[in-house]
C-alpha cells in the first residue's frame, strides 16, 4: 500500500515526476540514436568507399568509440563543449563556467557512440546483399545512385532492421550514463526520489518497471517493421 501512495499521482506521490523521466530517457534516446543513424550512415558509406582515407578515417572512429568506455565519451563531450563554450563567453565578458546543454551533448555523445556501432550494422547489411543482383543491374546500366536506390538501399534496410534493434537497446541502457551531467532522465530522477524517501528500493524498482516497458513497447514496434519491410520476401523453410 505504501509504494503506490508513494508511486501514486497525489500531492505526496512521485508518480507524475518518475513518468516525466521516463520521456526525457525517451527522447533523448530517440535524438541520440537517430544522430547515430546519422553518423553510422556516413561512416558505413566511408568504409564501403574506395578511398583509402575515407576507409582508414572510418576504422579509426569505430575502433575508438566502441573501444573507449560510454561514460568516458559523455564526460569528454560535456566537459570538451563547456570548455569551449566558457572561452567563447569569456571573450564577451562573461565570468565563471558556462555548461553545456546536458540534452545535447548527452544526445550527442550518445549518437557518436552508437553510430560506432550501427557503421558496421549497416556494413554487414550491405555485405549481405546478393551479388548476382548488383551485377545485373550494372550489366543493366544503372548508374551507382540509381542502383544504390533501387536495389541496394531497399535490401539493406531488411538486413539491417535486427541489428539496429539491438542498437536501440543498447542506446536506451546508454542513456542512464547522461546523469553524470545533471540531466534529469529516469536513473536520476529515481536517485533523486530515493534520497528524498529513503525508499531506494520501490524507485528503482520502478525506474527497472518503466524501462522493461519501454524496451517491450519498442521491441514490438521493431518486430512490425521487420515483417513489413520483409513483405514478399521468401523465407527457408
Amino acid at each position: 500500500m505504501q509504494y503506490f501512495q508513494l508511486m501514486g499521482f497525489g500531492p505526496d506521490g512521485w508518480g507524475r515526476d518518475m513518468l516525466a523521466a521516463a520521456g526525457m530517457t525517451i527522447g533523448v534516446s530517440i535524438v541520440g540514436f537517430v544522430a547515430g543513424v546519422l553518423f553510422g550512415c556516413c561512416g558505413a558509406a566511408a568504409k564501403l568507399s574506395r578511398f583509402g582515407s575515407l576507409r582508414w578515417t572510418a576504422e579509426v572512429y569505430t575502433t575508438v568509440f566502441r573501444g573507449v568506455p560510454d561514460l568516458l565519451v559523455i564526460y569528454l563531450f560535456y566537459f570538451g563543449s563547456s570548455s569551449l563554450i566558457t572561452s567563447v563567453a569569456s571573450m564577451f565578458g562573461a565570468q565563471g563556467f558556462v555548461g553545456a546543454p546536458a540534452f545535447l551533448t548527452g544526445a550527442l555523445a550518445i549518437g557518436v557512440v552508437s553510430g560506432a556501432y550501427q557503421t558496421q550494422v549497416f556494413i554487414g547489411a550491405v555485405e549481405a546483399l546478393p551479388r548476382g543482383e548488383i551485377e545485373a543491374a550494372r550489366a543493366y546500366g544503372m548508374s551507382s545512385l540509381l542502383l544504390f536506390r533501387r536495389v541496394v538501399l531497399p535490401q539493406a534496410i531488411r538486413f539491417a532492421i535486427p541489428g539496429v534493434a539491438n542498437v536501440w537497446q543498447l542506446v536506451l541502457k546508454e542513456s542512464a550514463l547522461i546523469s553524470v551531467v545533471g540531466l534529469i532522465e529516469l536513473m536520476r530522477q529515481a536517485q533523486i526520489g530515493a534520497g528524498s524517501t529513503r525508499q531506494p528500493f520501490s524507485f528503482f524498482l520502478t525506474a527497472a518497471a518503466l524501462y522493461l516497458l519501454i524496451t517491450f513497447v519498442s521491441g514490438i514496434g521493431f518486430q512490425a517493421l521487420e515483417k513489413r519491410a520483409m513483405r514478399g520476401v521468401r523465407r527457408p523453410a
